[in-house]
């Protein structure tokens, strides 16, 4: 039995993109007749929030997307990650890392490898003991990094963007699994929590693509076998700018607010993804006996200059063209 996961970050409210991507990792578990998780990220303890933890169970609600279990939220595992760690730091797979932030910065003379960040130069990978004790004595404080090989290409098959290759070095070289301020890193929890839970389909968006190797090459060294993928086309507004959580007004809880049903939002992003050839109303579930995410095109999915306005005008049967120039009736 195939088992996937939603797996929200509670640090602000559900925008379209969300959307996408979690209808999309529903419809692919339920589809195959899987067992489909819920698991809140709140692996950041500054950014994460028991309101936005509650508006999102609300608006995959709304959606109507459901789950057959619901996983124990991540700040409620550091125990866990903390015995994994420690299994790495005896296996001297991991060493400490003084660069600050503002070092980090400045050392990036490469572009951001996607969500993967900037890629680390390895400056504190083989620092002598004489040299970590003049650091700490300063008062610097260390993350931890793992020791990543530079050199060896990481293969795997996207459903969607196809076969990758890689190396680790690629995706950003040896990455934090716990950062100075002792909070542990997005990567290491996600691998743990999906070994834990026996994930073996994640559905999740183009954006942390970049990641994905680093993710295989932890599940290896954990001794554990790694999901299966696809990483969605993003969706962008109509300049191109991929959606975050800033972007207020295309938050469910805005459009909801504004009059715009489920069943269109739905029904419009089968059409712009290019899964349905015209615009017409769809429920959730409506799609589960023809989806099949190996049809979708890698290329982002654009939205028109006013979305909400777009949606109310669908609603309405009125002749529109999106910003694709695609007509609708």
């Amino acid at each position: 039995m195939v088992r996937g996961r939603l797996a929200p970050s509670p640090t602000g409210f559900l925008h379209l993109g969300n959307a996408w991507a979690f209808w999309m990792a529903w419809l692919d578990v339920r589809s195959r007749g899987g067992r489909l998780f819920l698991r809140m990220e709140d692996i950041d303890p500054d950014r994460s929030k028991h309101v936005y933890s509650a508006a999102i169970k609300r608006d995959l609600d709304w959606l109507g997307l459901d789950w057959d279990e619901e996983s124990p939220p991540q700040s409620t595992r550091y125990e866990i990650y903390e015995q994994v760690l420690t299994g790495l730091k005896k296996r001297g797979l991991v060493y400490r890392c003084y660069c600050t932030r503002k070092e980090l910065r400045t050392m990036a003379g490469a572009p951001q490898v996607g969500d993967a960040g900037a890629p680390y130069p390895g400056t504190c990978r083989n620092l002598r003991p004489e040299e970590r004790a003049g650091l700490e004595a300063k008062g610097r404080k260390s993350a931890l990094r793992l020791l990543c090989p530079t050199d060896v290409p990481l293969e795997f098959t996207d459903r969607i963007m196809g076969r990758q290759t890689i190396t680790l070095t690629d995706s950003g070289g040896d990455f934090a699994l716990q950062r100075s301020d002792g909070v542990y890193a997005y990567q290491l929890a996600v691998v743990v929590d999906d070994l834990e839970a026996g994930i073996d389909s994640v559905v999740r968006g183009g954006d942390i693509l970049a990641s994905t190797p680093r993710q295989l090459y932890l599940y290896s060294v954990l001794g554990g076998t790694p999901p299966e993928y696809a990483h969605l086309p993003l969706i962008v507004d109509h300049e191109g700018e991929r959606l975050a959580k800033r972007h207020d007004a295309l938050s469910l809880a805005a459009l909801k607010e504004a009059g715009v049903r489920p069943e269109t939002i739905l029904g419009s992003l089968l059409f712009l993804s290019g899964l349905r050839d015209g615009y017409q109303p769809a429920a959730a579930g409506e799609p589960l006996n023809c989806l099949r995410l190996e049809s979708l095109s890698p290329k982002p999915i654009t939205l028109p200059s006013d979305p909400t306005s777009y949606f109310l005008d669908l609603q309405r049967g009125r002749r529109i063209k999106t910003a694709i120039g695609l007509e609708q009736p």
